[in-house]
């Protein structure tokens, strides 16, 4: 049998070292990619390639049950987290085999009313922000030993960047890592045992086979060139071939009429018209070592009264039938927001009937049946195409899913992906704006040789881009002769906030004993920040009684260490020296007219999109300052009082949902306009967007009528936004000091003990550093030049509303890329930027500096800055940036020299 990673090998040179069970587990194929061109593709992970769902649950319960060998005791304190998209079904049947632990995975679907409790990137991945939604928000919260399922481990990164995202706040003693593969580098193996020391707990992985990928020089390239060669061969499309089984969708409310026929879509690619559907390779053997578990091994309990009928489900194709599913109240329909024991217990009790029903539905003469599952609907599909194939003799089951990755189709048996089904996303009422319009894909399925399919997706995806003409069910229906739809109704906590997405599936209101009270109005200078009382309104509360101030070095390694998080504390404010402000004042007449056309060009876009009076929410504190300058362009140019408050983000914990709250209550919500200083690689851009997207879901707010999350920044080096006056990187002196240019206010700060859940963030204001106070004087010496730029401003306000601005997220790509190369593998540590270095220097203990080489006046301070603490400046051809700060990437006391100040290079 040929190897299903042939055809990848030969022509790129990939060689896939290990074991032969190495190739008995994984294909190969190709992407489009930017930072990683080859996939490996599993045939048992039931993704990309149809595979028995005995072998696949199997396969997932094994490595369970070896996990709860190495716990021993502590089996009943475990967690057991699953990584969306993939290994979301792994991780649940790993869950199953582990038995007394609940289960929950991530997801890349926001939903409105849950609480985060985490959130974290996939370094390599094509979409990369995953969510942490439990319902109970103590299921992290426990010291047991924390399970983390993936299906392939390759660098390490996105596990340990998830373990150290969650350490920092959910300190535990034991990880135990589960994968398919563990696929590491020779230079990634010592990692984990020096991430393990470097956090102070136990790491252990847990793997069916290890080898690794060797790749040579060029490899992405050539990868690349591969694709785009394949793609062009395929680039003009085959006609659409009638099929005669496969009848258009029906609009909602025309059930019971006829309908135009419309032709089938083909998959894509597939072979050309009248030519045979390409041969898609088995994957029913049974990998050596994958015990598939028997029937009475499996737990049962009574019957529970079944779940209401799916609300508003749309009507079908006619060559498309649907079942429906008599699910169990109350179960989840997987482990978005956890999955309990009890839950499992329920389902395993409900599973003979509803595939008894689906057996029924398909009807006689059926032999091959594919059961595809929904992007992270991998488990319950799962289930029941495992209890189908138990219950349902002489009838040969397969199981996949659909799934957001794009790959490359090759119709070769060398190939691990020989033909591809391309649809648009069917959860949109789900999704982010942004996400809503993404492909979606089907591997394997065309051309499989199946005589039947039973879709299963959830209700938020059973929708009208589900049954369109080019939908998901159409595409089906072109190549297979029987389509059957299983909905499974999508599960939402019980107290989640109500809102209705696009008119369906409804959502069931929160439980509230009372009201939340009312908020304060916003704090005002001079009794609140140096500001002037019409400048700025802060949206805070005032905690500058409480001491929150701590030694640089010892937040660095409690933050680090998982101890504490940012937000928590504040850096001893720093005070310049006398050259260190000769320095601030020299730079900031230097720039101030550049700063005053960044500041005239980006007030301009916004008054030209958000017309006739936007309001000004500056994120506090950097932010503010522009904030402050954009409100006084707007009153100077065009005689506008414009409203302009400030309020906290936080990174990892979200943007103060009680000041969106207070703003949604006295403005229109489509009114406000987001404003910061600059973006470095776009984590607060992410941060922001996400926040947004639940608050206005949970508060009924359309697109259009709640709040915007495009942020209008001064600078955008790092090609985050659309809304900005500059894309350059350079010196903006606001970001030179703390306080002192900022109204006198520090940091924001968020602490259980002193915010509560109807309580504005947290602020100090420094007082007693008025009189180095440089906030008027910063503001005073940029207004001064306006009339000076203003023609300048009106020629290119006009050019930047003509351009095309869509983000680029250059400054992410770089970030990454510089981790990488440094070995410091955390997105978090590389501050790219200006503005980012000097927070760096001030508030973080640095490692290094990064500098353009060549790079002039704008770092004339970090240079000095670096001097003063003792940190190497290594100048880099081909930098992004001016400049990047990167805080020490194992940071203890014990790094940082006698004086605590001179970070030691190790």
């Amino acid at each position: 049998m040929v190897w299903t990673g042939t055809w990848v090998a030969e022509r790129l040179g990939i060689e896939l070292a290990g074991g032969e069970e190495l190739r008995e587990l994984l294909g190969l194929a190709l992407r489009r990619n930017p930072k990683r061109a080859h996939l490996l593709v599993s045939n048992v992970l039931g993704k990309h390639v149809p595979q028995r769902p005995g072998v696949v649950y199997g396969t997932g319960v094994g490595l369970g049950e070896r996990v709860a060998e190495l716990l021993g005791a502590d089996t009943e304190r475990a967690v057991v987290l699953g990584y969306a998209e993939t290994a979301t079904g792994l991780g649940h049947a790993v869950a199953d085999g582990v038995r007394h632990a609940p289960y929950l995975h991530s997801t890349r679907r926001p939903v409105p009313g849950v609480r985060r409790a985490g959130g974290f990137e996939e370094s390599h991945s094509h979409a990369t922000s995953h969510l942490l939604l439990p319902e109970d928000p103590g299921l992290l919260g426990t010291d047991g030993p924390l399970v983390l399922v993936d299906d392939e481990f390759s660098t390490g990164n996105t596990v340990l960047n998830t373990v150290r995202a969650l350490h920092g706040r959910y300190p535990r003693a034991w990880y135990v890592i589960v994968a398919l593969v563990d696929m590491r580098s020779t230079a990634d193996q010592g990692r984990l045992a020096e991430f393990a020391a470097e956090i102070g707990a136990r790491v252990d992985l847990v793997t069916l086979a290890s080898g690794t990928v060797r790749l040579p020089d060029g490899v992405l390239e050539r990868g690349r060139e591969l694709v785009a060669e394949h793609e062009r061969e395929r680039a003009p499309a085959a006609p659409a071939v009638p099929v005669a089984s496969a009848a258009p969708a029906v609009p909602a409310g025309t059930a019971g009429t006829a309908a135009s026929a419309v032709p089938a879509v083909p998959a894509v690619p597939v072979a050309s018209a009248g030519t045979a559907a390409p041969a898609v390779p088995a994957a029913s053997a049974v990998p050596a070592g994958i015990a598939v578990p028997a029937a009475s091994a499996r737990p049962s309990a009574p019957p529970v009264p079944s779940a209401p009928p799916v609300p508003s489900a749309p009507p079908v194709p006619s060559a498309v039938s649907r079942v429906a599913l008599d699910w169990p109240a109350g179960v989840p329909d997987g482990g978005r927001h956890g999955f309990t024991p009890d839950h499992r217990d329920r389902l395993e009790s409900a599973l003979p009937a509803m595939a008894a029903d689906i057996a029924a539905a398909l009807g006689p003469g059926v032999r091959r049946v594919l059961v595809l599952g929904f992007e992270e609907l991998m488990y319950a599909p799962l289930r029941l195409a495992e209890a189908l194939e138990r219950g349902a003799d002489g009838v040969e089951v397969r199981y996949s899913t659909s799934t957001r990755s794009p790959v490359l189709a090759v119709d070769d048996p060398g190939y691990a992906i020989r033909s591809r089904l391309v649809f648009p996303a069917h959860d949109t009422a789900a999704l982010d704006a942004a996400d809503r319009t993404g492909d979606r894909y089907a591997y394997n399925v065309a051309g499989g040789g199946f005589d039947a399919v039973v879709a299963v997706v959830d209700s938020l995806g059973d929708s009208p881009e589900l049954h369109a003409p080019d939908g998901l069910l159409a595409r089906l229906a072109a190549h297979i002769p029987r389509v059957v739809l299983a909905t499974v109704p999508s599960y939402l906590p019980a107290y989640a906030l109500p809102g209705p997405r696009d008119g369906r599936n409804p959502r069931r209101a929160p439980h509230r004993s009372q009201e939340p009270p009312m908020l304060p109005e916003p704090l005002r200078g001079p009794a609140f920040s140096s500001y002037a009382p019409d400048d700025v309104g802060w949206l805070l509360q005032d905690l500058s009684d409480v001491e929150l101030e701590a030694p640089t070095e010892e937040r660095e390694e409690a933050i680090q260490s998982g101890g504490a998080h940012y937000a928590e504390s504040l850096p001893v404010e720093y005070q310049p020296s006398d050259r260190y402000q000769r320095l601030f004042a020299s730079a900031l007449e230097t720039s101030a007219a550049r700063i005053a056309r960044a500041v005239g060009t980006v007030t301009e876009t916004v008054l030209a999109e958000r017309p006739p009076r936007p309001v000004l929410v500056s994120l506090a504190r950097a932010g503010t300052p522009v904030g402050v300058l954009m409100r006084r362009w707007a009153q100077h140019r065009h005689g506008l009082d414009l409203p302009h408050y400030a309020l906290s983000i936080v990174r990892g914990r979200g943007v103060d949902a009680n000041a969106l709250r207070w703003l949604a209550a006295h403005h229109d919500p489509a009114d406000v306009v987001f404003v910061d200083g600059w973006t470095g690689k776009g984590a607060i851009t992410r941060e922001l967007a996400e926040a947004l997207a639940e608050f206005n879901d949970a508060h009924g707010l359309p697109a259009g009528r709640g709040f915007d999350p495009g942020i209008a920044v001064l600078a955008d080096p790092g090609g985050c936004v659309r809304t900005y006056g500059t894309r350059e990187d350079f010196l903006i002196p606001s970001a030179c000091l703390n306080s002192t240019v900022s109204g006198l206010i520090s940091r924001t700060v968020l602490r259980a003990d002193l915010v509560g859940p109807d309580d504005f963030h947290g602020a100090k204001h420094y007082r007693e550093l008025a009189g180095a106070d440089v906030s008027g004087h910063f503001l005073e010496t940029v207004a001064a030049r306006f009339d000076e730029v203003a023609d300048a401003v009106d020629t290119e306000a006009k050019e930047m509303l003509a351009a095309d601005r869509a983000p680029t997220w250059e400054g992410w790509a770089a970030v990454e890329r510089i981790s990488e190369e440094y070995g410091i593998h955390d997105v978090n540590l590389v501050k790219p930027g200006v503005g980012e270095t000097t927070r760096v220097l001030l508030r973080r203990v640095p490692w290094k500096i990064l500098a353009r080489r060549g790079a002039g006046a704008d770092l004339a301070h970090v240079r000095l800055l670096a001097e003063q603490r003792g940190v190497p400046v290594e100048e880099v051809d081909g930098l992004p940036y001016t400049c990047v700060g990167l805080i020490h990437p194992r940071y203890t006391r014990g790094a940082t020299g006698a004086d605590g100040k001179a970070v030691a290079t190790p």
